[in-house]
């Protein structure tokens, strides 16, 4: 049987860690020198919206219709109710009756 706790592993998630770290750190070393114009400001406000469309596209646009019915149900849910656990048990609904129904 492997030993699936060699000293790779470790090794590897200490690494990782230290590059997250180092990256977030990076982040806000180099943003405290930055100075805050209201373009700054404009495009730090956009990016978690450009960050959410980055991450939700491409599944949208790989898993098809069933994907972006259930994205619009969460994003009406979010809109109208403001609650994420009802917007994801809706979502997850409305995929599986989509992907039932053979979209």
């Amino acid at each position: 049987m492997p030993d699936t706790l060699s000293v790779g592993a470790p090794v590897a998630i200490l690494v990782m860690a230290l590059v997250a770290y180092a990256l977030r750190a990076g982040g806000f070393w180099l943003m405290a020198r930055v100075p805050m114009t209201p373009r700054v400001r404009g495009m730090l406000a956009a990016l978690p919206g450009s960050i959410v469309a980055a991450t939700v596209l491409p599944i949208v646009f790989r898993n098809g219709p069933p994907a972006a019915l259930a994205m619009a149900a969460v994003a009406a849910v979010m809109i109208l109710a403001r609650n994420q656990f009802l917007a994801i048990a809706i979502g997850v609904a409305v995929a599986a009756v989509a992907r039932g129904a053979g979209l």
